[in-house]
């Protein structure tokens, strides 16, 4: 079968592609290869009552599928060039802005329109983050909620579903050049393209690896983010959440000068497993709807690590420090702050004892057996340091899981229109190593899809 642009995977990147050039009206036959399954059918089996810890399904209908990653997660759509990747450095800071723009309002008119857009500009927080040695990054931030988020994709994919060939369950084993375009392998049959998008994101890193050294596409190592998920009462941190909802701080550690940062803030959300490549790690998701809110908060700590010669495996690295937490924990592990800074592991009537309810079945633990030194330091650095503009951060009844990792795809050689040096193959969305997010990577969809459409 032969079409003009074939887009290897349905998260927020080739969805937005997708959805560009299906509505360009120009007669495109596009074909979308997922190896997850659509929308409706992805189900993770931990149902909190027979199953309550990852089973490591072959496939993580929680990682992949339509939606991709994000399409569980809280829906935070970030707008701004401060973090998220590095989209701007290849088409601008406004080109970037204005893409991110866009995307929001394609979500607006697609089911998330009354949802509210917050920002971290000029606020009274930022002022009190500087006086105690934190930095909040600016943003808009327009959080759509897991239940919204839900309702938007389902849209998006009502609408193209009679548009574009959808292809679930398809792995794609390979992708080949051609004298016209490639040739991409999916289920043991041949598809032929023009124009080939990858937008495989954060669980394809070892895919779109391979793909890179069979067709001599240079890669750079990346880093790696490694840390725990905090949760605690919602009204600690409700005077951020209230204003900002998403907060973005960053913290400069006194021992080792690392950087360690706040990350996808969940109020009155809950803790959630994700299995990648495998892997059981660490998550949050938070809800629009009140009637699904919890009592607790929860936000990632991490500390990222690049790294030089003679060791490039960033990922690798996270990766050994998530199985050893696998391994001691049979999942995620779970602790209490106050423990943790005893030297003492949680046990589970400590747990069953906690002020803070854990809404996530995990391990009692000891993280300082899994998480290095000089990581766990910075992070408890960190929670001092929360602690002054938001007291109560360091109680003991504090929880910390572990561990969350964030992984990075090693960075792909691309041009100024997100083209490898083979013309007519683009890598788009977090796959690439250019962004980090829902909204960059739906930005870079719409960009490659646009850029298409004007060399037709």
């Amino acid at each position: 079968m032969k079409y003009d642009v074939i887009i290897i995977g349905a998260g927020p990147g080739g969805i937005f592609s997708a959805y560009e050039l299906a509505n360009a009206n120009k007669g495109l036959k596009i074909g979308v290869f997922e190896l997850g399954r659509p929308l409706d059918k992805r189900r993770c089996p931990i149902d909190g009552d027979k199953i309550k810890s990852c089973v490591k399904c072959p496939v993580c209908s929680v990682m992949s599928g339509f939606g991709g990653a994000g399409a569980f997660s809280d829906g935070k759509y970030n707008i701004t060039n401060q973090f998220g990747g590095t989209l701007y450095e290849y088409i601008g800071k406004q080109k970037a802005i204005d893409l991110m723009k866009y995307v929001d309002g394609i979500n607006m008119t697609h089911g998330g329109a009354g949802t509210k857009l917050y920002s971290t500009a000029n606020t009274e927080i930022k002022r009190q983050c500087l006086q105690n040695g934190l930095h909040l990054l600016d943003a808009q931030v327009r959080h759509l909620g897991t239940d919204i988020n839900y309702i938007v994709l389902g849209n998006l994919y009502n609408e193209l579903k009679d548009k574009v060939d959808f292809h679930f369950n398809s792995p794609v084993s390979d992708i080949e050049k051609t004298d016209c375009g490639y040739r991409v392998i999916a289920d043991g049959e041949a598809y032929e393209c023009t124009d080939c998008i990858v937008s495989v994101g954060r669980s394809g890193s070892k895919w779109i690896e391979g793909v890179c050294k069979k067709l001599d596409i240079p890669t750079k190592s990346n880093r790696v983010d490694i840390g725990v998920r905090v949760e605690l009462p919602a009204d600690i941190f409700s005077h951020l959440t209230d204003e900002l909802y998403e907060s973005k701080i960053v913290y400069r550690t006194n021992t080792y000068e690392d950087l360690v940062r706040t990350f996808c803030m969940n109020p009155h959300g809950v803790v959630v497993n994700e299995n990648t490549n495998g892997i059981v790690t660490v998550n949050g998701h938070s809800y629009e709807d009140p009637a699904l809110h919890t009592d607790n908060t929860n936000f990632a700590l991490l500390v990222s690590k690049h790294f030089s010669e003679p060791f490039k495996d960033s990922n690798g690295y996270g990766e050994s420090i998530a199985r050893l937490s696998n391994m001691l924990g049979g999942g995620v592990m779970v602790q209490r702050f106050g423990d943790l800074v005893r030297g003492r592991r949680s046990t589970v009537k400590r747990i069953e004892e906690n002020f803070v309810i854990p809404t996530l079945a995990a391990t009692p633990g000891d993280l300082s057996l899994v998480i290095p030194k000089r990581i766990l330091d910075g992070i408890i650095e960190m929670v001092y340091a929360l602690d002054k503009i938001a007291p109560g951060t360091a109680n003991d009844d504090t929880l910390l899981y572990g561990v969350e990792v964030k992984f990075y795809n090693m960075e792909v050689a691309l041009d100024e229109n997100l083209q490898t040096a083979d013309k007519g193959l683009y890598v788009i969305g977090d796959c690439s190593g250019v962004t980090h997010s829902l909204s960059h990577a739906s930005a870079s969809g719409v960009y490659v899809a646009d850029h298409i459409l004007e060399n037709l």
